[in-house]
């Protein structure tokens, strides 16, 4: 396994593949069927995680992206393009319309004091911009073989953000919705209503489990119902807008 991440077997078939070492400590998510396997995301790009992947099942891979962030699609280029899955509103971000620049992406990814992979150029990364294959939607379900992931469009923190949930296991895969951390509703391509809408759509579904995007991976399932009162709170005060900056609510933060 790469020095670089950190898997942790959360079932016996499903892993976590974590960049703890970054200041974003992102998560990645494998989940195994009897047929083929989903990895949720692939992280920043500074490592091989294709490698890490095929170190731990030799099923065939689909890549599904719950959103066209950097920091979710580093690792990209290591899958075809016919393996790759994103939400329909995100599709051009992955083809080459992404709405940052690469010197911006570059000056968050090296932001900080980090001891990268020896092997990790920083002049010779570059943004994942070749598409995607399969387009996702609202509804659509994700057959692994005796195994079935609904897709969720969450919009709110991008516009084609995707959770994934396991119906029958009562699992979310939450994506950049929901972790123990600061959340984004501040970008022009953010928002603070619908950001909140698909909140409470997930907190409706009861996840017994939410298994996040970023940084402490033991989050309880309680967390969404935390963040769904905050927007209320919010919403009461009339502050559930943009240009406020940063509410403290002690495990999470909103950034408006």
């Amino acid at each position: 396994m790469s020095e670089w991440f950190t898997v942790e077997q959360i079932e016996r078939d499903t892993y976590a593949i974590s960049e703890y070492r970054h200041w974003e400590e992102p998560h990645c998510y494998l989940l195994l069927g009897a047929r083929r396997a989903l990895l949720i995301d692939s992280g920043l790009g500074v490592a091989d995680i294709g490698r890490v992947v095929r170190e731990l099942t030799p099923l065939p891979v689909l890549l599904a992206t719950t959103h066209a962030h950097w920091d979710h699609i580093g690792g990209h280029h290591c899958f075809a393009f016919e393996d790759i899955a994103v939400g329909a509103q995100e599709q051009e971000w992955l083809a080459g319309q992404f709405p940052l620049p690469l010197s911006a992406v570059k000056a968050e990814l090296l932001r900080g004091e980090t001891a990268f992979p020896p092997a990790f150029d920083p002049e010779q990364y570059r943004l994942y911009q070749r598409g995607a294959a399969i387009v996702l939607k609202d509804g659509d379900a994700i057959d692994l073989g005796e195994r079935e992931v609904e897709v969720l469009h969450t919009p709110g923190h991008s516009p084609g953000h995707l959770c994934f949930y396991e119906p029958q296991r009562g699992t979310l895969y939450a994506g950049d919705l929901v972790y123990a951390g600061c959340l984004d509703a501040f970008y022009p391509t953010t928002d603070p209503l619908t950001f909140w809408r698909s909140i409470q759509r997930v907190h409706a579904l009861s996840p017994r489990r939410v298994l996040p995007g970023h940084h402490r991976l033991d989050i309880p399932a309680e967390l969404v119902g935390e963040i769904d009162r905050a927007f209320a709170g919010l919403w009461a005060r009339g502050e559930c807008r943009q240009g406020l900056g940063v509410r403290d609510f002690g495990a999470f933060q909103l950034h408006l």
